[in-house]
């Protein structure tokens, strides 16, 4: 009976919602330039001398687009807009370079955001987009601004590689304070999904689950939360 009740004991443990707050290192100097993500930061850093004063950055989700824009926003001064219907945002476009983030999940007026790519056009400013989606595939019906959209400069973030989720795999445990060996950084890179979001889901789940279960992040822990999201190379 004591086992059982240590059992239940230790699994609602596990569900409790340790959250804690971990601050992102998202300047120039901790960016991890890998191949998927040259031409993108490349972009950045050599604005003000863009190929056309208007830049999307389009990339899955985790893969980047975030730390450059606010890169880019640090190095530019760029305010944050949202292109909506009654937005003055064509009017800070006017005296300042403009971000605006996640056009194709948030949305926007396409009447309001040709205003905008006019008004960067005609004042000599600059504005940068992040997107999942390659702009082609947003649901643009106004036919000028789709003519703006294919004067822009798309940058494609590519899939992560390996190098590239082990570098991001130790970034994400040195935000939180925690060093992880080599070797089981290369254990879990070999067997995850190849994503961005796959890397900050597995070192969230092993962060709360060490700390649940007051223990080290082991490999054992490792194969625990691999196999509890799913390993795709496994048939999980």
């Amino acid at each position: 009976m004591r086992d059982l009740k240590t059992t239940e004991a230790k699994r609602q443990a596990e569900q409790l919602p340790l959250v804690f707050n971990h601050d992102a290192a998202t300047g120039r100097e901790d960016l991890l330039v890998a191949d998927p993500l040259h031409a993108a930061v490349s972009v950045i850093d050599t604005w003000p001398r863009w190929p056309s004063p208007v830049v999307i950055l389009a990339g899955p989700v985790g893969s980047g687009k975030s730390h450059l824009a606010s890169i880019w926003r640090e190095r530019s001064g760029a305010a944050d807009i949202h292109p909506v219907a009654g937005s003055d945002a064509a009017r800070i476009a006017a005296g300042s370079p403009v971000v605006f983030e996640d056009a194709d999940r948030v949305g926007f007026d396409d009447t309001a955001l040709f205003h905008v790519i006019n008004s960067v056009r005609e004042n000599g400013t600059s504005l940068l987009m992040t997107s999942r989606l390659w702009p082609i595939s947003w649901p643009v019906g106004l036919p000028d601004l789709r003519s703006r959209l294919k004067a822009a400069t798309v940058v494609e973030i590519g899939e992560p590689d390996e190098e590239l989720l082990s570098q991001v795999i130790v970034k994400l445990f040195a935000d939180r304070q925690l060093h992880i060996d080599d070797k089981l950084v290369a254990y879990v890179v070999a067997r995850m999904e190849r994503s961005m979001s796959a890397a900050q889901t597995i070192v969230d789940r092993l962060d709360r689950l060490a700390l649940a279960r007051g223990t080290r992040i082991t490999r054992v822990l490792a194969s625990e939360v691999l196999n509890e999201i799913g390993n795709p190379e496994t048939g999980g």
